[in-house]
C-alpha cells in the first residue's frame, strides 16, 4: 500500500523472530522502497545492550534496492520528556521512535500521560510518538495532536494495536488521526512488525485513516523521500546513498 514502513523489531528484541536480512528480502518482495528497523531502547526488559545501536553504522544503507534507516523505538520515561536513547546512540541513529512502555513508565493519569508526551514532543531528539492510541495510557489527543504539530513531530497509527497488542485502540486511534488532520500535522504508519511478514501491512491504519478523510499529503509513509524530507528538516544530514529516493 505505501513503500515505506517505520516500525519494526528484530530479534535483537527479544519477543520478535526475524533478522535485517528476513526484513530486507520481505522489503524486495512487497516492493518497500525504505524501512526503519526500531528496536527496543535499553531500558526494556527485552531490549538489546546500547552497542546494538550505536553499531549500526557499520549497516549498508541500501541492499538490492531497499534501503535501509537506523532506528529506535526508545522508552519514555517519567515525566520529563526524556528517553533512554543516549546521545552516543543518537550518534549513530536516523530515526527515532519513542512511547510508552511498562515497566519504564508505568501507567498513571492522562494529565500525567499528557505531559510526558508534551514534554518528550517539545525536547527536539524524537521524530514519532509511538502507539499514542494506547488505551492503558489515555492522553488529552487534541493537546497532544496540537504539540506534535507545532514540533513538526509525527504521531503514529500502528497497525499491530488492531491486531495483535492495545486491543481497543480503534477510537483513541480515529480521534488521533482527526487531531492531526485538523492540527495540521503528520502521521506515521507503522506495521509494528515482530516478524517480517507483516512488514507493510498498513491495512487497519488505512481503514482509520479513511474514516476521518485524512489528507494524503500528511502521511509520512507516501514516498521515501518525503520521510528523508521530513528526518532533514529535524537536522539529519542528508545519506548520499538515498539520494535517488
Amino acid at each position: 500500500m505505501y513503500p515505506v514502513d517505520l516500525h519494526m523489531h528484530t530479534v535483537a528484541s527479544t519477543h520478535a523472530y526475524s533478522t535485517l536480512s528476513d526484513y530486507i528480502a520481505q522489503a524486495k518482495n512487497k516492493g518497500i522502497k525504505l524501512f526503519a528497523i526500531t528496536d527496543h531502547g535499553p531500558d526494556a526488559e527485552d531490549a538489546p545492550h546500547p552497542w546494538h545501536f550505536i553499531n549500526m553504522r557499520i549497516w549498508p544503507r541500501i541492499v538490492d534496492g531497499v534501503g535501509i534507516l537506523r532506528g529506535i523505538e526508545a522508552n519514555i520515561k517519567p515525566v520529563t520528556g526524556e528517553t533512554d536513547c543516549s546521545a552516543q546512540m543518537l550518534a549513530s541513529l536516523d530515526l527515532i521512535i519513542a512511547g510508552f512502555h511498562t515497566p519504564v513508565f508505568m501507567p498513571q493519569d492522562e494529565a500525567a500521560h499528557t505531559a510526558a508526551l508534551i514534554a518528550t514532543i517539545a525536547s527536539g531528539t524524537v521524530h514519532i510518538i509511538s502507539h499514542p492510541g494506547n488505551p492503558k495510557y489515555p492522553i488529552d489527543i487534541p493537546a497532544v495532536a496540537a504539540a506534535a504539530a507545532k514540533y513538526n513531530v509525527a504521531l503514529e497509527i500502528n497497525n499491530s494495536s488492531f491486531v495483535h497488542s492495545r486491543k481497543g485502540s480503534e477510537n483513541n486511534c480515529r480521534a488521533i488521526a482527526a487531531a492531526v488532520r485538523d492540527a495540521g500535522g503528520w502521521v506515521a504508519l507503522g506495521s509494528d512488525s515482530h516478524t517480517a511478514f507483516t512488514l507493510g501491512d498498513f491495512s487497519e491504519c488505512r481503514k482509520i485513516l479513511d474514516e476521518v478523510d485524512f489528507p494524503e499529503e500528511r502521511i509520512l509513509n507516501v514516498t521515501p523521500r518525503r520521510l528523508l524530507n521530513f528526518l532533514e528538516s529535524h537536522g539529519m544530514t542528508p545519506i548520499p546513498e538515498f539520494a535517488d529516493f
